[in-house]
């Protein structure tokens, strides 16, 4: 009768080591994972609060520059066709958000994506002021000077 080799490895063999290694490794990076998205999540969070709240309040802290003459023009484009949501200067009110605020940076919202919402309305997504609908009677011509009085607006307060 021929004997039978044992081709199991015993229990602390160096395979068995590497497994629980690599799910411990696993884990690892799963926490690791978790703690990086909650660590971003709270930044961004205090970011997006920073020097403003909700609505806007910078009061008397927003300075107003000496406009160009295309900014002059979007100015009383936005007086005509914004200011009831986003407020006097672009600093928001109860019904829209402001766009003197970091969160609507050239980085962050091109001058496009201003276009696009004066055409096709937004729906809500970094504010609970609800969609906005889209601004009927305003060409995209206009929205390039309302556009150019808002970041002109923000430069002069160090959003960019």
């Amino acid at each position: 009768m021929k004997k039978r080799h044992n081709t199991r490895r015993p229990r602390g063999s160096a395979s068995s080591s590497r497994t629980k290694r690599k799910k411990l490794t696993d884990k690892l990076y799963l926490v690791a994972i978790a703690a990086a998205v909650v660590v971003g999540v709270v930044g961004w969070l205090q970011w997006f609060d920073d020097d403003h709240d909700q609505h806007g309040d910078v009061g008397s802290a927003l300075t107003v520059p000496a406009f160009t003459a295309e900014a002059e023009a979007g100015q009383a484009l936005f007086e005509e066709n914004c200011v009831t949501c986003h407020g006097q200067n672009a600093t928001g009110s109860d019904q829209g958000p402001p766009l003197v605020h970091r969160i609507y940076e050239p980085n962050h919202h091109g001058d496009l994506s201003f276009r696009l919402a004066a055409r096709q309305g937004v729906r809500a997504h970094h504010w609970k002021f609800g969609n906005m609908p889209p601004v009927e009677g305003v060409s995209d011509e206009d929205v390039i000077k309302i556009t150019r009085y808002v970041r002109e607006l923000q430069k002069a307060n160090g959003i960019f």
